[in-house]
């Protein structure tokens, strides 16, 4: 009995049981002992059930995305400025365009060439080409821009006249002067004995047929 009463520790006294060697003494220590465990498990099952039942608080719902903001425009201006700029610097184009149209029309026209310039042009041309042509097309070269040059500042049908006939033309014309004349005739007996005669010719006479002809045009109707 001793040695159960030392197993069962502190429930083999409990508070206000008086120690006794009676078997209802240890009879009624273990319906205490018994009976206090009972309620102390009671007790700690009513606590949890407490805590089980008591409302736990509520998981704070997840933040919502806020929507996604419309674009914002980046053009400062209002509409009605826009428009009206452009059709401010519209009229200024149309001002420029104006102004330098006119100027193109009203501007003073060049004159065309005179018939010498087109004659001397036409005879540099011709120079460049004299170690590259036979004498005998280079003569008839030249002596067709001397007849138009003649037909076009004198009006001698110059282009349609044998040589004979272009002299006399010429002599009978009071616009030719005698250094004129005599040019004239030198260089057509030249290029009728290169173009008919078929004179054994070279380049030195082709230059000296066409400085012959530049003579004449450049002093041609000379007082």
């Amino acid at each position: 009995m001793n040695r159960r009463m030392g197993r069962m520790g502190p429930l083999a006294n409990p508070k206000g049981c008086a120690r006794s060697q009676s078997p209802d003494w240890e009879r009624t220590c273990l319906r205490n002992s018994v009976s206090t465990g009972v309620a102390l498990l009671w007790a700690s099952a009513l606590s949890a059930h407490a805590q089980l039942a008591m409302p736990q608080p509520a998981a704070s719902p997840t933040p919502e995305l806020a929507p996604i903001a419309p674009p914002v425009p980046v053009f400062p201006y209002p509409m009605w400025m826009v428009v009206s700029a452009a059709a401010v610097v519209l009229l200024v184009i149309a001002a420029i365009v104006w102004a330098v149209v006119r100027h193109i029309k009203n501007r003073p026209k060049l004159p065309p060439p005179t018939p010498r310039e087109l004659a001397l042009a036409a005879l540099e041309r011709l120079r460049g080409r004299i170690a590259k042509t036979e004498p005998y097309p280079f003569s008839i070269e030249v002596s067709d821009v001397l007849r138009g040059f003649v037909a076009a500042e004198f009006r001698v049908r110059a282009t349609q006249q044998t040589s004979p006939e272009f002299l006399a033309a010429a002599a009978a014309s009071p616009r030719f002067s005698e250094s004129d004349k005599e040019l004239l005739a030198t260089f057509l007996e030249k290029a009728d004995l290169i173009k008919f005669a078929r004179l054994a010719a070279s380049a030195c006479d082709s230059e000296q047929l066409l400085e012959q002809a530049r003579r004449f045009v450049e002093g041609g109707g000379a007082a």
